[in-house]
């Protein structure tokens, strides 16, 4: 959910292409995995700087503490999969086999910043209700926790179907490039307003929060920074513009997450829908 990891991974200065003392970007999403258990789930690259046409592999990581280990989905779990460099984007959901906890291969040639956009298909989850309570003070879901109060729904049963969706960014070469700035396709997009790979120690990094195109203002972000093995955590709200920033530094990893959730109506089989 955006890198140092950025699920949103990115960021770093260029200085003599002496490109970041190893920083990296994540934009991401959280998912829920087992009840009551909200696990970060991000695009794990095993290199963030890498040389035009050298390959890198990306596993898809949940966790918790910005500490994962490997999931155990495959090609079935994919609505989108792209791969977008300067040159556009390219569909690689074909890339992704059908064995259970398979990762990406890619070859990346085109010199500049590159970005792979995930988002899975829908899944379901049923919570009883004192952990589906829980969860959803947890993760700052105020609307679902009024929405269930008002309508005297504290004691039922949480039915959902969420979905995640993820970017993770990676530098190629030396050449910073604006490709990764836009917004995607994805339903719930974080945005970086400047190119972490190309920014300088300390510099505030920006971000604008998107749900279906519309900033989302007074939405909850999580921040988590690894570094030396080691894992802080912060949270901030977006701004009246569904803005942030944060202190920028050139090492260790960073994951940038939050979530959405709606109420559905005339859906039998669940109440909410949540996007992470």
């Amino acid at each position: 959910m955006s890198l140092l990891p950025l699920v949103f991974i990115t960021r770093y200065q260029l200085k003599n292409i002496d490109f970041m003392k190893k920083g990296l970007f994540i934009l991401g999403c959280f998912l829920i995995i087992i009840p009551l258990a909200a696990h970060e789930f991000w695009l794990q690259p095993d290199k963030f700087i890498l040389k035009p046409g050298q390959t890198v592999n990306i596993r898809f990581w949940v966790g918790e503490n910005f500490e994962g280990e490997n999931w155990s989905g495959s090609n079935k779990k994919i609505n989108t999969l792209f791969l977008n460099t300067q040159k556009g984007s390219k569909d690689i959901a074909a890339l992704l086999s059908g064995a259970a906890g398979d990762s990406l291969k890619l070859n990346i040639a085109a010199e500049g910043t590159a970005m792979v956009l995930y988002n899975s298909i829908n899944s379901f989850i049923s919570l009883e209700p004192k952990k589906f309570n829980t969860y959803l003070k947890e993760d700052g879901l105020q609307n679902a926790i009024e929405y269930r109060s008002t309508n005297n729904e504290n004691d039922s049963t949480g039915k959902e179907f969420y979905q995640r969706s993820v970017k993770t960014i990676v530098q190629v070469g030396k050449k910073i490039t604006t490709n990764i700035l836009g917004q995607t396709s994805l339903p719930l997009d974080i945005v970086p307003l400047q190119n972490p790979y190309g920014a300088a120690n300390k510099d505030s990094l920006r971000f604008k929060i998107f749900f279906n195109k519309k900033l989302l203002a007074q939405q909850l972000i999580k921040i988590w920074h690894r570094v030396n093995n080691k894992t802080s955590a912060t949270e901030i709200t977006t701004n009246a513009a569904g803005e942030i920033a944060i202190k920028n530094t050139r090492s260790g990893k960073w994951m940038v997450s939050t979530v959405k959730m709606i109420r559905l109506q005339h859906e039998p089989k669940a109440d909410w829908q949540s996007y992470w």
